[in-house]
């Protein structure tokens, strides 16, 4: 798998610099202004520069030297002048900024200079100056849906509550259960009714001792919270945290705590962000279902689900069925004294006119109402 580290060239006329493991897609999110970054309101963008690194950790590093570099330095990168390069790196040399990263030994150049931050080691990786790749050398972007996050609810209490939290997860496209030491045991009798039908999500739920043990194979978490507890973590939202879970790579989990206290401080540490909603200050309670709904809500987003059917309308009555309907009740309303006095006569039939044309009857909901009409003149005939 490649790596990439790149340059944008923002409308203006900065440069930002990141790395990415599929250029291809973030380059279109950078485009589309989705990610919440400098390039958002820089926009027209365009990709001026790339290459690509056989790990994270050497794109990082090349992320980090370049963003240092000026802009002179960036330029010179860009045109694949490493005359210019090694130049202006003496130059920052001189001024006691430089750091030197590697080329491997097939490249032109030895080395070139660029600032780090601070106790960043000179770390050696086959870093390949070279052109911005075609269309038809970018990685195709990989089909990430066969990545969806493991729903892991950290001491869940009642059944009902499991068989809900797998309703909603199934309504979205969620099938991976974990229960980390459920307080009633399982298979809980309770779960399987509040499920409503998503009986496969609770039949291949798993069951594990200590949290330790459920996220054993998992490479990215996530706690869901609605207080820090003390604990210093980046703080996102489920659809940011849904993105994230699409770009990560490995399995990605979202813990759920207790329904009466949530997840213990302990817990929390061993998540990379934790996830929250904006809330009622004055009322910030959400049941397990509510919570776990919610989150897999945002990841169906990311995916290709079946929208509900469309129910096509039928056409509003032409005009003629509804002067029939306004006529009908005119003659209907005249003898009993409704159009009085004389003088507000004609606003009075002008409003309900109006009145009767807003709602767009079709022709079957008209016919119904002088059905009703012509059923309430009979009684009132048979009356008198």
């Amino acid at each position: 798998m490649s790596f990439w580290t790149y340059i944008l060239k923002c409308a203006d006329g900065s440069y930002y610099t990141g790395h990415t493991d599929d250029l291809e897609r973030r380059i279109g999110e950078h485009h589309g202004g989705v990610l919440p970054c400098y390039t958002q309101d820089k926009r027209p963008l365009e990709l001026v520069w790339s290459d690509h690194f056989q790990t994270r950790e050497e794109a990082l590093i090349a992320e980090r030297r370049i963003k240092g570099w000026s802009r002179n330095k960036k330029e010179a990168l860009i045109r694949g002048d490493f005359a210019a390069i090694e130049r202006l790196a003496k130059k920052d040399f001189g001024k006691g900024k430089a750091a030197t990263l590697r080329y491997g030994t097939s490249h032109p150049l030895s080395t070139y200079s660029g600032r780090t931050g601070e106790g960043e080691a000179n770390i050696p990786i086959p870093f390949v100056l070279s052109r911005v790749p075609s269309a038809s050398e970018v990685p195709v972007s990989k089909d990430r849906s066969a990545f969806p996050p493991v729903i892991i609810l950290v001491r869940p209490q009642l059944g009902e509550n499991i068989g809900k939290a797998a309703r909603a997860m199934l309504n979205f496209g969620l099938t991976e259960m974990r229960l980390v030491a459920p307080r009633d045991g399982w298979p809980n009798p309770s779960a399987g009714p509040a499920a409503s039908g998503a009986d496969i999500v609770l039949a291949n739920a798993k069951v594990f001792k200590t949290m330790a043990d459920a996220t054993a194979d998992i490479n990215h978490i996530y706690a869901t919270t609605v207080r820090k507890r003390g604990v210093t973590k980046p703080v996102i939202t489920p659809e940011a945290a849904a993105r994230e879970v699409l770009q990560n790579e490995g399995r990605s989990a979202i813990l759920f705590g207790a329904e009466r206290s949530g997840l213990e401080s302990d817990e929390v540490t061993v998540a990379r962000a934790i996830i929250t909603v904006p809330i009622n200050p004055e009322f910030g309670s959400l049941n397990l279902a509510q919570a776990v709904i919610l989150c897999a809500y945002e990841w169906s987003k990311t995916q290709s689900l079946a929208s509900p059917p469309k129910t096509d309308l039928d056409p509003p009555a032409s005009q003629f069925e509804l002067d029939g309907l306004i006529q009908q009740l005119d003659v209907m309303l005249e003898p009993l004294g409704y159009f009085t006095p004389v003088e507000r006569s004609p606003v009075t039939r002008r409003t309900l006119r109006n009145l009767l044309t807003k709602p767009a009857w079709n022709s079957f909901e008209v016919r119904t109402l002088r059905g009703v009409l012509t059923t309430l003149a009979k009684h009132r005939r048979m009356v008198e």
